[in-house]
């Protein structure tokens, strides 16, 4: 770009609608101590051609990120994600390491990580200091299809307030640095510490999304829309709104359960009538804080009133969640699969699973060779 030239305007590239993109970072670890290892640049070095364009670097060298192709459906997701995991543990097999599913691991110390060798993460870095340093954890990230930025926006001011139902649900952190936190997610206030992030303001309309980008970008505040690291946001270049809330779970079935509940729950939120009104932020901070401290156990108060108003548990929102979505599971042919959300409400999450393990061997050697085996149940 030539000097004083200004910047295209950011256009938002229509998908078709309720398509789906997850992004899964996982733990590369050492397979002797189970600790983590810098063995991300090892493996996209010497991944086959076939699986390159399905994993890419992270923040840290101990995080491998995969991610699928576009999906039309949570079934297309299921075989993309088993063909590209498969290899990938194949891969790390061979290199003498582990990929591991949880967002934060037990007993890995934040000093001893390496950051991954990038011009965008050591800017990052040289700005947020012990912040940034402490930021050792993994997510899942899914993308759903949008038909134009304003559907976007619309359904990114709408879903807000139900987010701390899927960070109830798919909660995977409650150990750092070799101690219990007393949290399901330790992993979201961590998160929240970083700027811009977590909870956002009711964004509007497409124009007035693209005026608070260019606000932010003038003032010297961000470079680009990947300095927002909201709980969601549009995605303009790749057409969707990204759903960034949750940790990683524990189990694959949980990825798909999780993936099929969001794009019906984003479908519904689309396509309804639901007045989008400005929330009181001290009561989204309050639910995201209970589903943070006790998960499904939790405290939820519905604002906006589409599972019906008032206070209520988050298990029990959660299942009014999955009556009022029913006609679009239906319609994606996405039964099998939320039917795996009830199996998280039955049997817990991977915090819950964590605990259980821990309690029973005091050994998080242990937790993660129980996590590691039940990946695939």
């Amino acid at each position: 770009m030539m000097p004083g030239a200004k910047a295209p305007p950011l256009t938002f590239v229509s998908s078709r609608s309720y398509t789906l993109g997850v992004e899964l970072e996982f733990q590369t670890l050492d397979k002797e101590s189970l600790n983590l290892a810098p063995l991300a640049p090892v493996l996209l070095a010497t991944a086959p051609p076939i699986l390159r364009p399905r994993i890419t670097h992270e923040w840290i060298r101990s995080i491998l990120e995969i991610r699928t192709g576009i999906c039309r459906s949570v079934r297309d997701v299921e075989n993309d994600l088993l063909q590209t995991c498969a290899m990938a543990e194949e891969l790390a097999e061979e290199n003498h390491c582990l990929l591991y599913a949880a967002s934060l691991h037990p007993f890995a110390r934040s000093e001893d990580q390496m950051l991954t060798k990038d011009e965008r993460y050591e800017r990052i870095m040289a700005e947020l200091q012990i912040v940034g340093r402490r930021f050792i954890s993994q997510g899942f990230h899914v993308h759903v299809g949008m038909i134009d930025g304003d559907t976007a926006v619309r359904v990114c001011d709408r879903v807000q307030p139900y987010l701390p139902l899927f960070v109830a649900l798919s909660a995977s952190s409650p150990f750092f640095h070799g101690e219990d936190t007393g949290l399901m997610s330790y992993r979201t206030k961590l998160f929240e510490a970083l700027p811009l992030a977590g909870s956002y303001e009711q964004l509007g309309d497409w124009d007035s999304f693209l005026e608070e980008i260019t606000t932010l970008k003038e003032a010297g505040v961000i470079e680009s829309i990947k300095d927002l690291w909201w709980d969601a946001r549009p995605h303009p270049g790749f057409g969707t709104l990204e759903i960034r809330v949750c940790d990683l779970p524990t189990r694959f079935a949980d990825i798909l359960g999780l993936t099929a509940l969001i794009q019906s729950f984003v479908a519904a939120l689309a396509e309804s009538s639901l007045q989008t009104t400005p929330c009181r932020q001290e009561l989204l901070r309050w639910n995201k804080w209970q589903a943070v401290r006790y998960g499904l156990e939790g405290t939820f108060i519905d604002q906006l009133g589409y599972l019906g108003g008032g206070r209520m548990q988050l298990r029990e929102a959660v299942d009014r969640l999955l009556e009022k979505i029913q006609p679009l599971v239906t319609r994606f042919g996405s039964e099998r699969y939320v039917r795996m959300v009830d199996r998280i409400l039955k049997d817990g999450t991977g915090a819950d699973c964590q605990r259980r393990v821990y309690a029973e061997h005091k050994d998080f050697r242990k937790v993660i060779q129980q996590l590691q085996r039940e990946f695939w149940q």
